[in-house]
């Protein structure tokens, strides 16, 4: 199946100044959650926003043992972490039933909130650091999804290994490295139709120049990040890159 991609109108904002910095800064609870992921056309079902509620649960907890997030934002996890992952999903179509591998995943993201969302999907988690690479086994675990797992190493070596070679749909990040750092650790993981899907902000026109002076065969598109909902986004110019191989 080939890839596609659907950039989603921003929300019409109302009201006061002072509400909409609210909306920015405040922490977006379980029930504008679930009506942000609705409005753009991320359907999940009540089992499902329990899950994403334990996880976030966990991430609370444990970030106050093992640092996994910025202290300042633990009152924005579903808006920072959760939706930002989950922005992927409202811009980039995944195959059914696809493999995806996430690469310097942390505390889990994207791929814990892509796997929640998309139940279809099996989802690896690649991290070298230890303490991140346990905590997140441990938050995967209490998903209780099947498909869902998690690996303690650098990412580029798993394309020394035959049961990962070749064998991945899609591979994704969120601000981990530079495209080309990463096209070089993965590009043996993904299928002969496989692409990139990465959260990335700023300004990436030198970093998407390198990675295609780097790799002439490799066609990039940059993306604004924009769900309704969620202006956050689009005030900070996060953006989605995707990028895949010509034959």
């Amino acid at each position: 199946m080939g890839v596609s991609f659907a950039c989603v109108n921003p929300l019409r904002t109302t009201g006061t100044s002072s509400h909409r910095n609210q909306r920015k800064y405040g922490n977006v609870d379980k029930l504008e959650f679930w009506t942000i992921c609705s409005a753009n056309g991320i359907v999940l079902e009540k089992e499902d926003v329990d899950i994403f509620e334990r996880y976030h649960g966990d991430l609370l907890y444990w970030n106050a043992r093992v640092n996994l997030i910025s202290r300042k934002d633990e009152e924005n996890i579903w808006e920072r972490h959760i939706l930002h992952s989950l922005g992927l999903l409202s811009a980039v179509t995944f195959p059914d039933r696809a493999r995806i591998v996430d690469v310097g995943t942390g505390g889990g993201f994207p791929g814990i909130p892509l796997k929640i969302a998309r139940q279809d999907m099996q989802v690896l988690c690649v991290d070298s650091i230890t303490k991140k690479a346990k905590m997140t086994g441990m938050f995967a675990e209490h998903t209780g999804l099947r498909g869902l797992s998690v690996e303690n190493c650098r990412v580029e070596s798993l394309a020394d290994q035959a049961k990962y070679r070749g064998t991945y749909d899609a591979v994704v990040a969120r601000a981990v490295a530079p495209l080309a750092e990463i096209v070089g650790w993965t590009q043996k993981l993904l299928k002969p139709k496989g692409f990139y899907a990465l959260l990335k902000g700023g300004d990436l026109s030198e970093e998407i120049a390198e990675a295609c002076r780097m790799f002439p065969k490799l066609q990039v598109r940059e993306m604004p990040l924009v769900m309704k909902g969620v202006p956050w986004f689009a005030e900070q110019e996060k953006k989605i890159v995707t990028a895949s191989f010509t034959a």
